[in-house]
């Protein structure tokens, strides 16, 4: 079943939306607020023209803007959805355009690192609501989002201490009308939590098909030809957009590297195990395998098989 989004709100909780940063979540942020009436403008910068031409082809805003500056002039919400490495040249670039009483929020998968960069150069009367959808598929591009993207899923907001409590509703209102659930929490919690549940096992996905990459090439060929669905599920997260990946890991070190050192311990005493402790596998098998299944129950994944995917659809025409 396809999970729609609601009928449009009865006034805009923005009245103009910037999105800097036109990929996946910025092109599904657009689409999501123009199907609710979330904003009643929705203005485009990137800092690629093809990406910004290809977006304003696909009419994903009202206007597109390649200039940072006069992108955020008017806008009552700025949000950021561009390489966490990339937010502290934006922020300079915009600051002294924001109008007063204006919101900018983020997208980013590590907050520290944001809330660092960010907080020192927006002005004073300007809002700041740091914000993670998390949610994303391994494309990217303006032609990768879809409007359905962030239903049922988390955004965990991180304001800093001191923040316009009006302020943080309204960021709260605009995710939950795009289908979030919204948690708010502190930006150091934040990166702990992600980096366990998302920031590791793309370290770890990455890690897997770099070593068949560096198969000799005959057994290479057979793995990438015999797949099972482990294998192809970690390619599937290995084909995420690399510049992101890479500032995520370099903005979130300290928690990754915690979570990785763990990892490691436990690694070593699996080890252990496969060499003569059966029972101690199936035990943690048992225990992960209730991870998973409470994660179906918590609606963050169906029980479908193929990991809630559907392979065997027929491809779309072509337009």
């Amino acid at each position: 079943m396809i999970e729609r989004l609601g009928p449009a709100l009865a006034a805009p909780i923005f009245e103009t939306v910037a999105v800097i940063g036109v990929g996946l979540i910025g092109s599904s942020i657009a689409l999501a607020a123009r199907r609710r009436g979330a904003a009643k403008k929705i203005v485009l910068s990137d800092r690629s023209a093809d990406v910004l031409a290809r977006a304003g082809a696909l009419r994903l805003g009202d206007e597109t803007v390649s200039d940072l500056s006069a992108a955020v002039r008017d806008a009552d919400l700025v949000m950021l959805c561009a390489p966490v490495g990339a937010n502290a040249e934006i922020g300079r670039a915009i600051a002294g355009s924001l109008k007063s009483g204006a919101v900018v929020s983020d997208v980013g998968s590590v907050k520290g690192a944001v809330v660092a960069a960010l907080a020192p150069i927006l002005p004073k009367s300007v809002h700041f609501v740091p914000a993670h959808p998390v949610a994303g598929t391994e494309q990217s591009g303006p032609e990768a989002g879809f409007p359905e993207l962030f239903i049922n899923r988390w955004c965990i907001l991180t304001p800093p201490a001191g923040t316009d409590e009006g302020a943080v509703q309204r960021v709260k209102a605009f995710w939950e009308a795009l289908g979030s659930h919204v948690e708010i929490m502190s930006a150091e919690h934040h990166d702990l939590v992600l980096a366990i549940t998302s920031h590791l096992p793309h370290l770890i996905a990455y890690n897997i098909v770099g070593t068949a990459a560096e198969l000799e090439e005959t057994l290479r060929s057979e793995v990438m030809k015999f797949s099972a669905g482990g294998f192809r599920d970690f390619t599937r997260i290995a084909a995420s957009d690399p510049t992101m990946w890479r500032d995520v890991f370099l903005n979130n070190k300290d928690a990754v590297l915690e979570m990785l050192g763990r990892f490691t311990e436990d690694l070593t005493a699996l080890q252990r195990m496969i060499r003569r402790d059966g029972e101690g596998l199936f035990a943690l098998f048992s225990r992960t395998r209730a991870i998973r299944r409470g994660i179906v129950e918590l609606g963050q994944e169906t029980a479908a098989p193929d990991f809630g995917r559907r392979s065997a659809e027929p491809p779309e025409p072509a337009a």
